[in-house]
């Protein structure tokens, strides 16, 4: 766990069709109304449901930020510059490597990050957004910070959510039985998944054949 912010904590993500900007108390009515636009499709993903749980959601990831334990970002899709969800990065990892090791890094870069907390609008969903957000945060991983591993989990019910990861090239690693609480109230194994170093040239090709298809 990092102590100072990530070196990209107020770096914005921008490709062809979505645009990462990292959160300000200033998205919250944008995200508000993302996450009113039709919520049955969140049946298994943390959606803040009221207004004040949206402003509590962006000040908390905000704080996180600050303390460099994420990185959140307000979604934005560039065909009508609508917020349409968020992402981040979190639970970074650097590890203890033994002193003068050439593989120690700064304290701003990670060993290993994990990519999640991500949701989007129903008209979002199913569309080039949610691919080239994921192109642009594993890019910045494995080719600024050079990490070793990207981790992304999921409630291991989330047929849907699964589906997603393993199409962006996530591998499962294993179900972690029992890990922590569920989005629906009750307790959830979670589908643990990664990407690693040695497979993102393969992991890029393949999404940007996605995109330009």
């Amino acid at each position: 766990m990092l102590s100072e912010p990530l070196d990209c904590h107020l770096t914005t993500l921008t490709g062809t069709y979505v645009r990462l900007e990292p959160f300000e108390p200033e998205h919250v009515d944008a995200l508000w109304e993302a996450a009113r636009e039709d919520r049955g499709t969140f049946g298994m993903t943390l959606v803040p449901a009221t207004y004040d749980d949206m402003v509590a959601y962006v000040k908390e990831a905000i704080a996180l930020r600050a303390r460099g334990l994420a990185v959140p970002y307000a979604t934005v899709r560039l065909a009508d510059e609508r917020v349409v969800g968020s992402t981040r990065f979190a639970n970074a990892e650097r590890w203890p490597w033994p002193r003068n090791h050439p593989m120690k890094r700064a304290d701003s870069v990670p060993d290993a990050i994990e990519i999640g907390w991500t949701w989007l609008c129903p008209s979002a969903q199913r569309t080039a957004v949610n691919t080239e957000a994921k192109r642009l945060m594993l890019a910045l991983a494995f080719e600024r910070w050079r990490v070793h591993r990207v981790t992304l989990k999921t409630d291991a019910r989330n047929v849907r959510s699964r589906a997603n990861i393993e199409r962006i090239g996530g591998k499962l690693d294993g179900i972690v039985r029992a890990h922590m609480p569920a989005s629906d109230g009750g307790i959830r194994d979670t589908a643990l998944y990664s990407i690693v170093r040695d497979e993102w040239p393969s992991v890029a090709e393949d999404l940007d054949a996605k995109l330009s298809g």
